[in-house]
């Protein structure tokens, strides 16, 4: 726990503790909003047809969905929690990683 805490700047066990509760809800409400966001849209897996690739189809879809749902939904639960500042600092720092740091600039 402690190299965690030093290497994200946290100083107490609380504020770590509100930063993995954070990534948890943050995981599961992504997964969870990406389903209705998909009928939504008119893309349910009912209305591909059955071949051996729909499933395909919808589960790639469905992953691609969760990505941009779990970037929005990480700041905005870490504003709720008090941890804003951690939160968008860590969404920068991910997003610059894989290519898209521009976004920020």
């Amino acid at each position: 726990m402690d190299k965690l805490k030093k290497r994200w700047g946290i100083e107490s066990n609380f504020q770590l503790l509100i930063i993995l509760i954070v990534f948890s809800i943050t995981g599961s409400a992504a997964v969870y909003i990406a389903k209705p966001f998909l009928g939504w849209i008119g893309l349910e897996r009912g209305n591909f047809p059955e071949t051996w690739w729909s499933g395909w189809v919808y589960w790639t879809l469905r992953i691609l969905l969760i990505f941009p749902f779990y970037q929005i939904l990480l700041v905005v639960f870490g504003w709720l929690f008090g941890q804003f500042k951690f939160f968008w600092n860590f969404e920068k720092k991910m997003l610059n990683r894989i290519g898209l740091g521009f976004l920020f600039k």
